[in-house]
């Protein structure tokens, strides 16, 4: 993706996303999970290299991704000193009354389509992953 591109939005690749959740936060990496059901397993994961702010819950549903207002651009630049390259805005059920407005601020970003188990199977077949969590059973 171009630095533009990922200032503009998110294009997400066809599929069921409708319940996201958070599955790894740190200094090097913001990694959200998305599927129709995350039970089992997810399909989706936005990965953002290096976050530098970061405004989400760690569980939503039905995410709208949109362009950020030049307002919450302006204010994420101030706080960091300049516009970072990447820059994501969504909206998205978080269980309230109201949407959540939610900003994503990072130096990369990569979207990962592939199968990722939550739970551990002897059987797995290629091009599908264990959740970071998962382990084999003792």
């Amino acid at each position: 993706m171009d630095r533009e591109r990922q200032r503009l939005g998110i294009h997400l690749p066809e599929g069921s996303w409708w319940d996201w959740d958070v599955i790894t936060w740190n200094a090097g990496q913001f990694r959200l999970a998305a599927g129709h059901d995350l039970a089992y397993y997810h399909g989706l994961e936005l990965v953002f290299g290096d976050p530098v702010f970061v405004s989400c819950p760690a569980m939503f549903h039905d995410p709208v991704f949109r362009v950020p207002t030049s307002e919450e651009r302006m204010r994420v630049a101030r706080q960091l000193g300049e516009e970072p390259p990447v820059f994501v805005a969504f909206e998205a059920d978080a269980g309230g009354q109201e949407p959540v407005s939610c900003l994503i601020a990072a130096q990369r970003f990569e979207v990962v389509h592939e199968t990722v188990l939550r739970y551990w199977r002897d059987d797995t077949v290629p091009g599908q992953q264990f959740a970071p969590w998962v382990r084999p059973p003792a």
